[in-house]
């Protein structure tokens, strides 16, 4: 006679539930997009302001130059405020682009990591773009402090560094490729498209700092798409 005992299962003989998809999930993460859009147009409109190096009274002449700059401190600290901020907000934009590709885009595709490379990236230039600004902002001007030719090299710096959004066109041209298996609606991936691939040609191109025009304002239709033309996906269970 066999004696059977019986052992009751324990929660390891479970697995453990899978966490189940929000009915809607969360837009938080477009909103932050949205507001680093907006700050990024603030970077390159401030930027713009700051224009003692390419003047052509200034021309060759670093101490006017300088000069000029000593009178830009408010232009500058704008422009190191909006890159900063856009910074930031760039980082939940894709971490949030890539859980929101991932969730419909084919198991194996590399879209939402490429997705997220390109939003990443672009945050870390614009960091790099105002790197200098704590040495030259509050110097400038002053020849004791700053040497006049280091001060016309920050003004170039900050005139194209800033500017460098090529990258942000890659994310774009995913959402195209995205779109194709109906994982975004089909207008964003057009949107994505056409303006990604402006912003990436432009990257390319000796010209990249001209995808600081497109970029930002790429940047605020997709979020703004996903904000409030997303609802399909929002709304599944």
């Amino acid at each position: 006679m066999t004696a059977q005992t019986h052992v009751p299962p324990t929660a390891l003989d479970h697995p453990a539930p899978q966490d189940q998809p929000a009915a809607r999930p969360p837009t938080r993460w477009a909103l932050a997009g949205l507001g680093a859009g907006l700050a990024g147009l603030g970077v390159i409109v401030s930027s713009s302001m700051v224009n003692a190096v390419y003047d052509e009274k200034n021309a060759g002449d670093a101490e006017a130059i300088s000069e000029a700059l000593g009178d830009m401190v408010p232009q500058m600290l704008a422009f190191h405020v909006c890159a900063m901020i856009a910074a930031v907000l760039m980082i939940p934009f894709a971490a949030g682009l890539y859980r929101r590709l991932k969730a419909t885009s084919p198991a194996d595709s590399v879209l939402p990591l490429v997705a997220f490379s390109g939003v990443l990236i672009t945050a870390v230039v614009l960091i790099l773009g105002s790197g200098l600004d704590t040495e030259f902002i509050f110097a400038a001007g002053d020849p004791d402090i700053v040497v006049p030719e280091d001060a016309a090299m920050f003004n170039h710096w900050i005139g194209t560094i800033p500017w460098c959004w090529g990258l942000l066109g890659l994310s774009g041209i995913t959402l195209f490729g995205v779109a194709r298996h109906g994982g975004v609606p089909k207008w964003i991936g057009l949107v994505g498209l056409v303006g990604g691939g402006l912003t990436l040609l432009l990257g390319i191109s000796p010209l990249q700092y001209m995808a600081g025009m497109t970029g930002p304002i790429g940047l605020l239709v997709i979020a703004l798409g996903f904000l409030a033309g997303d609802k399909a996906f929002r709304g599944r269970s």
